[in-house]
C-alpha cells in the first residue's frame, strides 16, 4: 500500500519524482520503495509492507516530498482521519485467536485509533470501523497469528471484497 497522504492511484505515480525523500524521512523505516521488476510505473515508488512494518503516521514523509505526491498532515488523530486512507484492515474470524475463544487484542492495542477504528467485543474479538480505520498496519504487524488475522487492503480491493 501506498505511504500515508498519498495522492490516488495514477495520479500519485504521475507526480512522484522517485527522489526517495519520503523514505530517508521515515523514522520508523516503514517505507520501501519499488524496483523495475515491478513494472516500469510503479519502479522506484515508495510503498508500504505493513506485515514488516507499519505506519507510525507521524507525516515526515508527507512534509519532505517536493511535488505533492504525498500531501503532508499532521500527527493528530483529527488529521490522521481526515488526510490519511492508505487502506482498511480486515478481520479473518477464522483465524483469529480471540474469535477462536483464546483472547488476544494485540491487534487493538496496536491501533493508533484504539476505540474508533478497532472496537474489541467479548473475548477481545476485534471489530473494524471502516470509516475510521486509516490503514497504517500496525494492527497487521502486531497480529500474533501466522498467516495474520488481520490485513490491511488497499481501499479499493476493500470495497471489492466486501461487495
Amino acid at each position: 500500500m501506498r505511504p500515508p497522504g498519498a495522492r490516488p492511484t495514477g495520479a500519485f505515480e504521475s507526480a512522484c519524482a522517485r527522489c526517495f525523500k519520503c523514505g530517508n524521512a521515515c523514522p520508523n523505516g516503514c517505507i520501501q520503495f519499488y524496483g523495475l521488476r515491478d513494472g516500469v510505473d510503479k519502479a522506484y515508488t515508495p510503498y508500504i509492507h505493513a506485515r514488516e512494518r507499519g505506519c507510525t503516521l507521524c507525516g515526515e514523509c508527507g512534509k519532505v516530498c517536493p511535488t505533492g505526491a504525498l500531501e503532508p498532515f499532521e500527527a493528530t488523530k483529527e488529521s490522521w482521519l481526515a488526510h490519511v486512507d492508505m487502506g482498511t484492515a480486515r478481520v479473518n474470524k477464522g483465524l483469529c485467536y480471540s474469535f477462536a475463544g483464546r483472547t488476544c487484542g494485540a491487534c487493538y492495542r496496536a491501533c493508533p485509533l484504539a476505540g474508533q477504528a478497532i472496537k474489541i467485543g467479548l473475548m477481545e474479538t476485534p471489530h473494524v470501523d471502516p470509516a475510521a480505520c486509516v490503514g497504517c498496519g500496525l494492527c497487521e504487524q502486531a497480529c500474533l497469528h501466522l498467516p495474520q488475522a488481520i490485513r490491511v487492503l488497499p481501499r479499493d480491493v476493500y470495497k471489492k471484497a466486501r461487495s
